[in-house]
């Protein structure tokens, strides 16, 4: 996530940690540590280089449990038994389908410097075109002049130039590993794609984006806004990832905007009335994309993830008063009103490592990451035509 903001005003307090890799996991699960020399596999059943495996979870760091489901074999096929609930002929069904340890195998692998033009920022574009294409995804570089954005494809079965996009950006700031910004996101975006790929049907085109150069300005999603898009395609609705992996809930840990209390009084009062903790997401939508940021609160409900809505008109999304809830790659979507959410665990208003300002920025809870992409799931899935 690009721009310095307001420090927290309290460091944030975590579950017990466990050091894996140089990620520390907001969660009770017990890892071993693996190598990491090449990209993870899509399964978290897989061993070998860049994998991590979890025992079984003896409590989770936030106030509700991931459904974990099917995991994905090298060739794409569900190999392991759906848990409670997941399935895939319906959008409530596949938001539980979400593997947890999938998750986590990409993030830690992501999280290692990786500035444009490292052979780690290379990796990590290789591991978005690979999955994707293994997923059956018609895989596009998109090389815009200084940098490389990875769009997957996957068409729709009866309105295949209507898509719904989730994206998020791969590249990091100097000397910094960026777990929760933005391998959380990423690998988040992953097992999104994995997920919504099961659907029995998808109506439109699902597509998936790995953006370059997010911490320069937006460059990379804004190449791509003003010119990478498919001739006569139309972005229905983009899921924007940037910061879902960092969760508290410690009494004051959450800091606020300057002025949000008095543009956003419902939302403030719901931060206050939980003593200001770090255990939600927030979704920020534009007014066009007000049915999709609806889905998103309602798998979240069901899920038992906390979420706080705020939703911009016209006006709102492109003015400088806003800045705070334009930091990251929906922005140049809403500026060209194309409907976009921007999901996000807040930064540094919450995450005091944020681009390693006091610390590595090594803390991802895993469980909580696993609930925004299951609500994701569900939500993008209503908007592909999945039935709810």
């Amino acid at each position: 996530m690009k721009h310095d903001a307001l420090p927290p005003r309290l460091a944030a307090g975590h579950a017990r940690p466990v050091h894996t890799r140089g990620i520390v996991v907001l969660s009770a699960w017990l890892l071993l540590p693996a190598c990491k020399d090449d990209p993870p596999p899509a399964t978290s059943e897989s061993e070998g280089a860049g994998t991590t495996t979890a025992s079984a979870s003896s409590a989770p760091s936030t106030s509700a449990d991931a459904s974990t489901g099917p995991s994905a074999s090298s060739d794409g096929a569900d190999t392991t038994a759906a848990t409670p609930g997941c399935g895939t002929d319906s959008a409530a069904a596949l938001a539980r389908c979400v593997d947890t340890q999938a998750i986590e195998a990409d993030v830690t692998f992501i999280a290692e410097i990786r500035t444009p033009g490292t052979p780690h920022w290379l990796a990590v574009q290789e591991l978005c075109a690979d999955r994707l294409t293994m997923l059956g995804f018609t895989v596009e570089l998109h090389e815009y002049g200084t940098g490389i954005n990875v769009i997957g494809r996957l068409p729709g079965s009866t309105n295949p130039d209507e898509v719904v996009l989730i994206g998020a950006h791969y590249d990091h700031v100097a000397d910094c590993l960026g777990a929760d910004d933005n391998a959380s996101g990423v690998g988040g975006a992953l097992e999104a794609a994995r997920v919504l790929a099961t659907a029995d049907d998808r109506p439109r085109t699902l597509a998936v984006a790995c953006w370059d150069e997010e911490e320069l300005g937006l460059v990379g999603s804004e190449a791509w806004v003003d010119g990478g898009q498919a001739p006569g395609e139309t972005i229905v609705a983009y899921f924007n990832y940037d910061m879902i992996g960092y969760a508290t809930n410690t009494p004051d840990t959450q800091e606020i905007p300057f002025g949000f209390d008095a543009v956003f009084p419902e939302q403030y009062m719901q931060v206050e009335a939980n003593e200001f903790r770090g255990d939600f997401i927030l979704n920020v939508a534009d007014d066009l994309a007000t049915a999709p940021a609806q889905a998103f609160d309602a798998h979240a409900a069901s899920l038992g993830l906390t979420s706080i809505s705020v939703v911009l008109d016209a006006a709102s999304k492109n003015s400088d008063l806003f800045s705070d809830l334009r930091r990251s790659d929906h922005a140049p979507f809403w500026f060209v009103d194309i409907p976009a959410l921007f999901l996000t665990d807040t930064a540094n208003f919450r995450n005091p490592a944020y681009h390693c300002a006091s610390g590595q920025d090594d803390l991802v809870a895993f469980d909580f990451a696993a609930l925004v992409v299951g609500a994701t799931v569900g939500a993008a899935a209503e908007t592909l035509g999945v039935p709810p």
